[in-house]
This record gives structure tokens, C-alpha cells and sequence, in this order.
């Protein structure tokens, strides 16, 4: 991996409310690329229950990545039906081809199809938009990538056009996928409800759309809960994302075979959660704590993309707020209500606290708030 594409190389925040502020980014370099993933007809899948399959395709692409590369040092987000990162030029070959593998696993063993695209960052400035990062830092082993500049939104749309697309690899191709997991119970609201919000700049332009955007960050500070207990999430004994984990798992056994092997892993990553035993350096109850702090249930890519438990009185305070904002052109605005959130999740090594975990709704989430924002609006 190219070294100019460290992390380190971008502002770093551990306050969130700071993501809102145009002064906290930095440009990303002209002659770089912006990888972007999207589930095809990803409201279709939801719709028929394909959740967290839809959830997997879009985290994929991030773990062929990161492993074709050897690094996690790099700006990535996770988009609920797709993902986003920036890469030097140097990586394009290694992008490439992960982004390929990827689309041709998502078609062979999901039954999904998955557009993906490498765009030049000079295309996306040549119309008009920019791509600025700064890094979101949860905790001190972590950072996720928020994007600013309209850039990522602007490859989206050149990416559904057709532009700088990636053609899915032939019958066979697999990415390295060590590390993608989804092995959590659905983490059930404790308030009543788990909202999905997605955020955008309205009529009126960026700076009222920042200032919108912060209040309603203020306000889900006074009010809503973090959609994952402190304690962390509930391991499940048989999830039903193993065959999923198993489909990713890069071996040259059948697949037969990999199930039985990822569910006996997953039974006794279940019962050290359960009872909490100690095996070696793996602490279960470190972990899951971890698994909380680490979760990306808040994130800014050219708007805001939130998940956050709160009641039904909660409900209609944001509600109320996001409406004032939309009816006046501060924002645009989708949500999504059901009664739980999921996680997917990659964990580079249990011997560290550096895994990652995205958040998303379980009855439809960010892919059905952004249908939302999408559609007009009645009031």
C-alpha cells in the first residue's frame, strides 16, 4: 500500500458534533481514486428479508480491500447497501481487483448483484464536487472515514451511470474476505424504537444545512441512546448470517464443509461470550464492550447517516425538528423506523481491540431512509 494513504495523513476528531465543521477536513489528493459499492435493487432484497445479506455485500468490499492491501490505514464508510474509500493511484491495480472478486462473489454465492466502480477524484472535481476527509475516532483503536465536499454523493451518481465501473470477476473469482463476520443477535431497541436517519444539504445550501445539522446532533445528544447496550451485543448460537460468513470464507473446501467449520467456531465464540471464560489474551466481556464503543452508529459522508434508539416521544421531537428544517431548505431528510438495529462486522485479530463494526437498521435501515429521502415530500 502506497504510505501516503495513512491515516494519520487526515485530521482525526473524537468529538462527532466536530464532523459538521467545513474547517475539520482535509482535501483528499487529486490524483487519487474514490472506490464506491451499491447493492442493485438493494429495497427489493429488504423488502423480501435479504437484510443482512444486503448488509454483507455492502461491508465486502471494505474487507477485500483492506486485506488485499495488509492494512486497515485507510478512509473507508460503510453505507448500509454499499461502501466508499479513497485510495493513491499506487493501490489501483489492488482496488481493482478486490472491487471484481467482490462483485463476483456478491453474484455467485448471495444472489445479489453489486455495481462497483473506481472514479478518478479529478472527475468528480471536474464536476463540480470535492472530496475532503477527516477521521471519526470512537475510540483510540478505531477510526472511520467521514467525507465531506459532496464528492462520494457525486461518484455514486457517476457510478449508477455506468462511469469507471468494475466488471465482476469471471465464474470462481473470490476476494480475501478473513475477517467479515456477522455473528451478533438483531439488538433489540431498548427505548421502543430504532430510528434510521439520512441527512442532506436542502435548497438553501451547505452552510444552513451545517447549522441544522448540528442542532440535530445537540439533540440527539440530550435525548436518544446509542443503538448497542454498553455492555455490547448479544452473541448469538446459531446466527443466521453463518452460511453468509461461510459463502466469504476463502478456502477451497465445499462449502459443506466451511459451514460445519465457521458454526463450530461460532458455538464456541458463543459460549465464551455466555459465560465470560478467559482463553488466553481474548477477554469476551473486553470484546463486546469494545463492540460497542468501536460501532459506527453515527457518520457524516456528504450528510449525516444516523442510528439511534430512542422512545416514541423522542420520535417526534426529532421528527419535529427535521421537518422545521426540510420545510425552510436547511435539509433533506429520509428516516426509517423498526425495533432493532444489526451488525456486521470486520475483525483484522481478536488479539487487539481494532475491529470494526457497522451499524444499520434491521427492518430496512439506511437503504429504505434513503428511498425515503428520495421521494417528495407531503408536508
Amino acid at each position: 500500500m502506497a504510505e501516503h494513504s495513512r491515516r494519520a495523513d487526515f485530521p482525526a476528531v473524537e468529538d462527532f458534533a466536530a464532523v459538521t465543521n467545513a474547517a475539520a477536513y482535509a482535501p483528499v489528493p487529486d490524483d487519487w481514486l474514490i472506490g464506491v459499492t451499491d447493492v442493485v435493487q438493494s429495497t427489493e432484497a429488504v423488502a423480501s428479508g435479504r437484510y443482512k445479506a444486503v448488509n454483507m455485500a455492502g461491508a465486502a468490499a471494505i474487507s477485500a480491500v483492506m486485506n488485499a492491501l495488509g492494512t486497515r490505514e485507510f478512509p473507508f464508510a460503510f453505507g448500509g447497501d454499499g461502501c466508499a474509500f479513497v485510495l493513491p493511484k499506487a493501490d489501483e491495480a489492488s482496488a481493482q481487483t478486490a472491487l471484481s472478486d467482490t462483485a463476483a462473489f456478491v453474484r455467485d454465492d448471495m444472489g445479489l448483484s453489486l455495481r462497483t466502480a473506481l472514479i478518478p477524484v479529478s472527475a468528480v472535481r471536474a464536476e463540480g464536487a470535492d472530496v475532503r476527509v477527516a477521521f471519526y475516532r470512537p475510540t483510540e483503536h478505531v477510526a472511520y472515514a467521514m467525507f465531506d465536499g459532496g464528492g462520494i454523493a457525486k461518484a455514486e451518481e457517476m457510478m449508477k451511470a455506468g462511469k469507471h465501473a468494475i466488471a465482476p470477476g469471471p465464474d470462481g473469482a473470490r476476494p480475501d474476505l478473513t475477517g467479515l463476520s456477522c455473528r451478533w443477535r438483531p439488538i433489540k431497541s431498548r427505548k421502543g424504537e430504532i430510528l434510521s436517519i439520512i441527512a442532506r444539504p436542502g435548497a438553501l445550501g451547505d452552510e444552513a444545512f451545517r447549522e441544522a445539522a448540528t442542532g440535530l446532533l445537540a439533540l440527539l445528544g440530550e435525548t436518544v441512546a446509542h443503538p448497542v447496550p454498553e455492555d455490547g451485543p448479544t452473541a448469538a448460537f446459531l446466527s443466521p448470517g453463518l452460511k453468509l460468513e461461510a459463502l466469504a470464507s476463502r478456502q477451497t473446501q465445499p462449502t459443506w464443509q466451511r459451514m460445519i467449520g465457521v458454526t463450530l467456531h461460532n458455538v464456541m465464540g458463543w459460549f465464551l461470550f455466555a459465560t465470560g471464560i478467559k482463553v488466553g489474551g481474548f477477554d469476551p466481556q473486553v470484546y463486546r464492550a469494545f463492540a460497542s464503543r468501536n460501532a459506527d452508529a453515527r457518520k457524516f459522508g456528504d450528510g449525516l447517516l444516523l442510528t439511534a434508539d430512542c422512545t416514541e416521544a423522542e420520535d417526534a421531537t426529532l421528527t419535529a425538528y427535521l421537518d422545521e428544517a426540510s420545510a425552510r431548505g436547511a435539509l433533506r431528510y429520509g428516516m426509517h423506523r423498526q425495533d432493532a438495529a444489526l451488525m456486521t462486522c470486520i475483525v483484522p485479530s481478536h488479539q487487539d481491540h481494532g475491529h470494526f463494526h457497522f451499524i444499520d437498521g434491521a427492518g430496512g435501515g439506511y437503504t429504505a431512509a434513503a428511498k425515503a429521502l428520495r421521494a417528495p415530500r407531503t408536508n
